[in-house]
């Protein structure tokens, strides 16, 4: 009988020791003030790895493209301001992030993170109205993006929480971020339903048109393209936000604090 709960004790024992292993993802930090902030970066950046080939033990199987519903910008006032409207986007390159700094204050929850993106690729589709390099510039079409360089700040503030395993884990309690963008190259393509003023210029053959048509906007974007994605920035900013948000949840809900950092 003594032999019987001496092996269901020790079977429980290697049950606890396997179920709180540290998981192959993830690199587990002290709490230690002089090594946490370098630690965590590293382990975000060890995650980001394995993120990038789908982690079916998280439920994230693949990271790409990260999508967003719309964004509109509006240029002008008055009902000749130009209009935009970009739906359905796509953005490719984005799990190439490296974390490069990190900030933290365990006690309050409290972090900030500095990453660099090489080349973010968008596609998306577009409908404009309104006035733009003097002209009508009404229309619809497809959007594209190449940005290079990107550096982004994301701060936010958690909360602990008591899992049904009784393991504590993190929700976000506030998120916000910004960005900048070293070069930018955008245009549009396919253009359908253009521009009043050029179909009158431009009357022999409606490929000339399209051409003529896609040709000035994309000189007009790519030579203000910094100060297009100034106006851009605020909705923007609001939808990465919300999509960061979203996925640091979904990320926090599956691994419990005490795989993060070193509690005891």
């Amino acid at each position: 009988m003594s032999r019987q709960i001496v092996s269901v004790l020790l079977v429980a024992m290697l049950g606890l020791v396997f179920a709180q292993e540290q998981p192959y993802y993830l690199q587990q930090c002290p709490r230690d003030e002089a090594q946490i902030n370098e630690c965590l970066r590293d382990s975000g950046n060890k995650l980001v790895h394995y993120l990038q080939k789908g982690v079916p033990e998280l439920d994230i199987y693949e990271i790409e493209p990260v999508q967003i519903d719309e964004i509109g910008i509006v240029l002008g006032s008055g009902p000749d301001g130009y209009r935009a409207l970009f739906r359905n986007i796509q953005a490719y390159g984005v799990s190439n992030i490296t974390v490069t700094n990190v900030r933290s204050d365990l006690d309050s929850l409290q972090f900030q993170l500095t990453c660099e993106i090489p080349r973010i690729r968008v596609k998306a589709q577009y409908r404009s109205t309104g006035v733009l390099i003097l002209v009508k510039a009404s229309g619809a079409g497809d959007y594209w993006g190449e940005y290079e360089g990107v550096k982004a700040k994301i701060y936010f503030k958690a909360l602990a929480n008591e899992g049904p395993d009784g393991r504590t884990y993190l929700t976000t309690d506030s998120v916000k971020m910004d960005f900048n963008v070293k070069d930018i190259q955008m245009g549009v393509d396919n253009i359908a339903n253009g521009n009043s003023v050029i179909r009158n210029l431009v009357k022999y053959s409606p490929k000339n048109i399209e051409t003529f048509t896609e040709a000035a906007l994309n000189l007009f974007i790519n030579s203000n393209s910094q100060e297009l994605l100034k106006e851009m920035k605020p909705a923007l900013r609001t939808k990465l936000t919300l999509v960061i948000r979203n996925f640091m949840d979904r990320i926090f809900a599956k691994i419990p604090l005490d795989e993060w950092i070193h509690l005891n």
